[in-house]
């Protein structure tokens, strides 16, 4: 379990992650990140939090079926892909399911994000959900955890996305790199067919830039730009 200290921190982590995350489209009135704190234990926002304009004080602490452990806010709806994600997945320390342009348009015609960018290097075999659905029962979110596997990412068809890994800097700058990915392959292909990467290139990417050093570069990047909108 992680001390009252470490628990602050991560929530206003995800506080951030989703104030940069919508700044960037990546959610909008909707999504929802979260954090293991322990073995039955969860941080999330609550189901009411403003996402535009997302605090530490908006991040409840549930457990796993749900119910809040101090207070009477609830989580979101949703929270069972979360759930779900963590009883089936123990190296996962961080979720987020994200309401994305881009990317959601690729699943919303049956084409797949591809690989056309270094930075997909990064975002593993994306799997496909077959349902337009919200997941607000243990029974889909335990098919979406199936689905998901060991694996980061899985789009929800129509829905949007859901990236799960080892902590919340992974987590939003996969979120991100996803949505860059597909804007990035629509434009491509409004000139021709992108180019795709193969699975050497993705390999030797994949292993020189996913290092802490790199992503928080990319997190430090867009916390900058939060702070600077929020001072405005």
């Amino acid at each position: 379990m992680d001390t009252q200290e470490q628990i602050a921190d991560k929530k206003q982590r995800i506080a951030d992650a989703l104030g940069m995350m919508e700044r960037a489209g990546i959610i909008d009135f909707n999504g929802h990140m979260s954090a293991r704190i322990g073995d039955n234990r969860i941080l999330i926002n609550s189901g009411a939090s403003v996402r535009s304009a997302m605090t530490a004080a908006d991040i409840i602490e549930i457990d796993l079926d749900g119910q809040p452990v101090n207070g009477d806010i609830v989580p979101p709806m949703e929270f069972h892909i979360h759930a779900s994600i963590y009883r089936q997945r123990p190296d996962v320390g961080a979720v987020a399911h994200t309401h994305p342009i881009w990317s959601t348009l690729f699943s919303s015609v049956g084409r797949k994000v591809e690989p056309v960018i270094m930075q997909a290097a990064m975002l593993g075999e994306i799997q496909q959900f077959p349902k337009t659905a919200s997941i607000n029962t243990r029974d889909l979110g335990d098919e979406l955890a199936s689905c998901l596997g060991p694996h980061r990412i899985a789009m929800l068809k129509s829905h949007g996305a859901v990236v799960a890994a080892e902590g919340i800097l992974e987590v939003f700058v996969l979120a991100y790199y996803l949505e860059e990915t597909a804007h990035r392959q629509y434009l491509a292909s409004q000139l021709g067919q992108p180019d795709v990467l193969n699975a050497e290139q993705i390999q030797k990417i994949n292993a020189n830039l996913w290092k802490p050093h790199l992503l928080k570069k990319a997190w430090d990047y867009h916390l900058a730009k939060l702070h600077r909108t929020t001072s405005c």
